[in-house]
Parts: C-alpha cells; structure tokens; sequence
C-alpha cells in the first residue's frame, strides 16, 4: 500500500487531531483531516493502544481518550484528571499532562505522566473492554521534585523504565501481570548533575536502554543489570548537538539546546534522536546511530541540522513497519516532514505545512 497516515496534535488551544497522508509512491504528504477535539484539551504527546483501535493524549490537565475508527474517525470518548497530588489540577498550577505509554500485552494498562510542579506521582488507568481509558487505579510516587518525560518497558513488559528530567535520574519499576499496578525496583541518578534525562528507548534485546539527557544534549548508553534490572551507564555518550558550538547564551547564561526524543527503527538496527533550539534563529539536529545485534551503540552515524528550531517538538517517529521512513514534527513553523533513511543516509522527501495554533507536536503511525 502507498498510502500512510499519521495522526498529530498541538501544543496549545484549540484541540484538534490532524492526520496526514504520505504517498510513499508519489512522496507527497498532505492534510486530509482535522477532527475537532476538547477545545481545553490539546494533545501534546499521543500514543495508539497496541491494536490501534484506541488514541490516548496528553491533554494539558486531562489524560484523554479516543475511539479511532479509520484514518479520519476519531471519536473522543473519556477524558481523566491527573492522579496524585491534589493541586496537580488546579487552574493556579502549571502541571501539565505530558506523556502517557500504553502497554503492548494485557491487561493493556496505561501509564501516564504529569510534569513541572505537583508531578511526583504517575498515573495508571486501566481500560475498558473496547480499549477506553476506564479508571486511575494507581497513583504511585516517585518524589516530590520529580517530572517525568518519557517512559519505556522492557520487551517483556515486567519492567518500567523511567526519564525522570527535574529530579534528574532513571526509574525502575516492576509491572503486576495480573492488574497493571507497579512496585518499585530502585532508581539511578544521571552521569552528570546537568543532564536531566528526558527520554528513554530500549533495544529489542532488553539488554540496552537509551537515555536523552535533554540539558546534557547527549545520548547516554546503559546495560541492564540482569540480576537488578537496573540500568548501568557504559560510559558511552554521544553528542546530539556540534561539538564545539556554542550551548549556552553569554548574556543569560540559559541553555540554548534541549534534546527532545530518541527512538528505534522497526528492525531495532537504527536508533534515532533529536535536539531543538531555544532561539528561533537557531537549528535543531536529528542524530541516527547504528545498533549491534545485542544493543550496544556501534557507531553514530549523521548529525544534521534540522530545517527549524523545532520550537517544542522536533519528535521522531519512526513507522513501524521498515527501517525506511522518519517523520520529524515542528511547532516552530507548524511542519511535519518525511525523511527517507537510506544506505544510512537521511533525506527529506516531502513535507506539508500545517499553520494552526501549536500545530507539530509527535506524530504516530496509523497504517
């Protein structure tokens, strides 16, 4: 089949879900649907259930959930407060709904994290019979200072592995097969005290995770522990920004990167990952790494500079069914572009600009 969608949202006011059409034929994308959703419940960060039957968001103060139907039926169907800290839904705080994962195997919970202040707690919903976010059955702690951006599970699902970017360190946690709860196992602080972990990616092995540090603008390279389960840092860092370019603002002092997500290729071969900009006049990069059949970084490969900042996005996403194409998001311009990784080489092939507000944040594979 040539015809793909991808469904995508905002950061910001009024709630829609876009999907685009990329023609791997013609090498086209363009906007075939904009399904208005909760206008006070943009979706940040999106995720499939492992059918693609359900779409789950973050959703500013609501974790959120979707009957999806076809590539341009999308039905809104629950939406949930944040679980934990009481004062995490109040108007006067800034806790954000930011990143929710959905189990692969049953019971098919979803777990799902709030961030900036009140976000010590993450969140468990279990689903209904037809995948709808039914009912908070966990709010476990992690600690007060805590904000939580990625997640990921071990390829078993028994363990949860944790980005923990304010507190600066990686969780672990055990999964209960029977309900979805999960217990913790221990935590590890990052390699150095700025590099606050955003990010998590873990090679199809279970043997390797892969940590963004988003302040550190690096990729960090852990082995499992078999018999902890914790992860091990290697001493393996790469760079997600030039070596040698300016970091830091001489003014203000303020960081003027941030690395946003890495993720893996269908075949578990490549790993993906970028960085943003804090100045519009600036670039983004996007940084692809060649895997060893056991998980361990081989080599990196390109570094390239994206078209924009990427303002709050500039999220990979890999499809799901080759190695062969790479979706990059932006919110800085309203862009969700195509890249063709070739003969490990990366190449733009189409794009689409979508000017709505907050329009770019991560894009997901629909078929």
């Amino acid at each position: 089949m040539p015809l793909h969608h991808l469904m995508i949202g905002t950061w910001t006011p009024p709630g829609a879900i876009f999907t685009v059409q990329f023609d791997d034929e013609n090498l086209t994308l363009k906007l075939i649907k904009r399904t208005e959703i909760p206008h006070d419940e943009p979706i940040s960060w999106m995720t499939f259930d492992h059918a693609k039957k359900n779409l789950y968001g973050a959703a500013m103060k609501k974790w959120s959930s979707f009957a999806v139907r076809s590539p341009t039926e999308i039905i809104h169907e629950a939406s949930h407060p944040m679980g934990g800290d009481p004062l995490a839904n109040s108007k006067d705080t800034n806790t954000r709904a930011i990143f929710l994962l959905a189990a692969r195997q049953p019971p098919y919970a979803v777990y799902a994290n709030p961030f900036y202040n009140h976000a010590g707690y993450g969140n468990v919903f279990s689903v209904s019979a037809t995948g709808t976010l039914a009912t908070n059955i966990q709010n476990y702690p992690y600690q007060p200072n805590t904000g939580i951006h990625g997640m990921v599970f071990d390829p078993t699902e028994t363990y949860l592995y944790s980005a923990d970017l304010t507190a600066n360190k990686l969780w672990v946690h055990r999964k209960n097969p029977d309900d979805g709860t999960v217990t913790l196992v221990g935590s590890v602080d990052a390699p150095a005290p700025g590099d606050h972990p955003r990010w998590v990616a873990m090679h199809p092995t279970g043997q390797y995770l892969y940590a963004l540090m988003e302040a550190g603008n690096r990729l960090c390279e852990y082995v499992i522990d078999p018999a902890t389960r914790l992860p091990v840092y290697t001493h393996h860092a790469y760079p997600l920004i030039p070596p040698g370019i300016r970091t830091h603002d001489p003014e203000t002092g303020k960081g003027l990167y941030r690395s946003d997500v890495c993720a893996l290729s269908q075949s578990g071969r490549y790993l993906f990952a970028s960085a943003r900009a804090n100045s519009f006049d600036l670039t983004g990069y996007v940084a692809a790494f060649r895997l060893r059949d056991c998980g361990s970084i081989e080599a990196q490969l390109c570094l390239n500079p994206t078209p924009t900042s990427g303002g709050h996005s500039n999220a990979v996403s890999p499809c799901d069914w080759s190695d062969e194409w790479v979706a990059i998001t932006d919110d800085q311009e309203g862009w969700v572009e195509m890249y063709r990784w070739k003969h490990e080489f990366l190449h733009r092939v189409a794009r689409v600009r979508i000017p709505e507000p907050g329009f770019g944040m991560n894009a997901i594979w629909y078929d």
